[in-house]
């Protein structure tokens, strides 16, 4: 059986942590930023773990076989 390749668009969106979660951006940052508040603006900076329901998907498109 040949190899899995990677889905380049998943690869670019999601990344694996050292202990095994799947990270995403947050949305909604791109654009009418002005009537949310600053701390709302802050907090889509952060990453945010994928949930339990799509890290199969997600780590199987990346790849990578758990």
């Amino acid at each position: 059986m040949p190899k899995m390749k990677t889905h380049k668009g998943s690869a670019k969106r999601f990344r694996r942590t050292g202990t095994g979660k799947v990270m995403r951006a947050k949305a909604f940052k791109s654009h009418i930023l002005s009537k949310k508040s600053q701390k709302r603006i802050r907090g889509f900076r952060k990453e945010d773990a994928l949930t339990s329901g799509d890290v199969k998907v997600v780590s199987q498109r990346m790849g990578n076989k758990n």
